[in-house]
């Protein structure tokens, strides 16, 4: 490639990426504002005088319907919800992947048809039958309904990433270890797992990612007391007493995302390592 090409191709990706970060520089810019600068001023010009007073309301005490307690209980009960069910989902996932892969049983193939079918399920269509299960379990209205939700809804993903991954490893090295009378769950833990790492990394930040956003089964599962920060964030925005708090809205759409930008700035390389190593092989 000759420089002029070089540096048009450097060109084009500084254009994308500025495109790309206008939205995050705006939101920063605002929360950073008082409302009579943001009423004054340009809606891309960088804060004269910076404030985290946005901040602080919108963590501790923003009006969030009738509660003013800001999104702090919120960001708790996503934290609650989302944890567990990362870990269980991805764990029985990697159980199925192997079993699906190495301890192939009559029927096995269809169950994973079913699951693969259930990747493409809506959301709106469980809604239903799940609210009605999570009734007859004792689990409606609360942080642990919401990790039973998520847990049975991410099983197909994990279980597809981890059995196209597990595809790859060589069914002579399980065959060997079954002859030296190694059990199902001794290959797993001494023979899978340490060479899980990568597509560990793939469902934890592809579940993660689809947890913390979730918003359709939080508004519909959670309690007043249990509801994830995207249902407060959504009820933040909505709420009014007179004057709209750009600046505040701005700062708690931040908060409610930090998670999630966190997973990806710090752990997104594993997943692309991940994905490369055989999380979309088969």
């Amino acid at each position: 490639m000759n420089r002029v090409a070089r540096y048009a191709l450097y060109g084009v990706l500084l254009l994308a990426a500025l495109y790309t970060l206008a939205p995050m520089w705006v939101m920063v810019a605002t929360s950073l504002k008082s409302l009579d600068e943001i009423r004054e001023g340009s809606l891309i010009a960088a804060p004269h005088a910076p404030t985290i007073e946005p901040w602080l309301k919108a963590w501790s005490h923003a009006c969030t319907g009738v509660r003013c307690e800001g999104l702090r209980p919120f960001f708790l009960n996503s934290l609650l919800m989302t944890i567990p069910a990362v870990l269980i989902s991805t764990l029985i996932g990697a159980l199925n992947g192997y079993a699906l892969t190495h301890w192939r049983f009559r029927g096995s193939d269809a169950l994973f048809t079913l699951l693969l079918v259930g990747c493409f399920i809506p959301f709106q269509v469980v809604l239903l039958p799940m609210a009605r299960t999570l009734g007859a379990v004792g689990l409606s209205d609360s942080v642990w309904g919401l990790i039973f939700v998520h847990v049975v809804y991410g099983l197909a993903f994990t279980t597809l990433f981890f059995r196209n991954y597990y595809i790859g490893v060589p069914g002579e090295l399980v065959k060997a270890a079954r002859v030296d009378g190694a059990g199902f769950f001794t290959i797993f833990r001494r023979i899978l797992l340490p060479i899980s790492g990568p597509i560990f990394m793939v469902c934890v930040i592809w579940q993660f990612t689809q947890i913390w956003n979730d918003f359709l089964f939080g508004v519909v599962f959670a309690g007043a007391d249990s509801q994830p920060v995207t249902v407060a964030l959504n009820n933040l925005v909505r709420t009014s007493t007179g004057v709209k708090e750009y600046n505040v809205d701005m700062a708690a759409a931040i908060i409610a995302a930090a998670p999630t930008l966190f997973v990806y700035i710090v752990a997104g390389k594993y997943f692309v390592r991940g994905l490369t190593a055989g999380a979309v092989k088969g």
